[in-house]
């Protein structure tokens, strides 16, 4: 609890049973989470297991493996369900960490920000924390192109360091959204076309096998998908195209 504000911190999770328990004893030491919410999609490890025996944890399960993008959709709607004033989501791999909520938790809760980004550029994090070098051209350069075509100004789009107010999410039309790794992407989208404002802090990150990554077929379709995205925006904006994916805008 922070300003009399709820905080929830929701992880989506497939295959985390290596650093689920020390992502969340390190999110609960920060001392304003008041639930964490683990989504698991279906893993084929202990993940459930051992999320079920964590405190202060709600713990649901997918049946069937539906994507990480369909993951958060459970995780937002549960999260609202429980009466989160403040939504953070932290992957439960480690990778980022989570003594960033305070910070993000203060820019939400005092009305400053509705959404908050870890990101992983500023402060020149990415390389050091291992980032494979093509990975991080990729990103300098997806987000040199959807600048440019959404008309902003973030250090990344591919960040999986996000926290948000309850008041944004209940306006983002998330359901018409990717069931894939794609989501991240179009929801940044949807809250830029909303007209909120967006604020970025540097976020440490590493880079490790237990980490969660995508291969590098995965990581071109995700690439072609975020461009698509930002075309797609871009021409209805224009009112060239209709699109559910987006909402009215400014």
């Amino acid at each position: 609890m922070y300003c009399g504000k709820k905080i929830v911190v929701v992880m989506p999770a497939y295959n985390a049973a290596r650093t689920l328990r020390e992502t969340h004893d390190e999110v609960i030491k920060q001392g304003v989470v008041d639930l964490v919410i683990v989504v698991d999609d279906a893993s084929q490890d202990e993940t459930a297991a051992i999320a079920r025996t964590l405190p202060d944890t709600r713990v649901f399960t997918h049946n069937a493996n539906r994507g990480y993008g369909a993951n958060q959709k459970t995780c937002y709607r549960l999260a609202l369900e429980e009466g989160a004033d403040v939504v953070i989501m932290v992957h439960p791999d480690y990778q980022y960490t989570p003594k960033l909520i305070p910070a993000m938790v203060v820019l939400i809760a005092n009305g400053l920000y509705p959404c908050v980004l870890g990101s992983r550029i500023l402060g020149g994090y990415a390389l050091k924390g291992g980032m494979p070098l093509w990975k991080y051209l990729s990103n300098r350069v997806l987000t040199f192109i959807e600048n440019i075509l959404l008309g902003a100004k973030l250090s990344e789009y591919h960040t999986g360091y996000r926290a948000f107010s309850r008041s944004i999410l209940e306006q983002l039309p998330i359901d018409c959204n990717s069931d894939d790794f794609v989501f991240d992407n179009q929801m940044l989208a949807q809250i830029i076309s909303l007209g909120f404002p967006v604020a970025e802090i540097s976020c440490p990150t590493k880079y490790f096998p237990e980490a969660s990554s995508i291969n590098f077929r995965r990581s071109v379709r995700y690439g072609v998908g975020c461009l698509l995205t930002a075309m797609t925006f871009r021409l209805a904006w224009m009112n060239l195209i209709r699109s559910d994916l987006v909402p009215k805008h400014r």
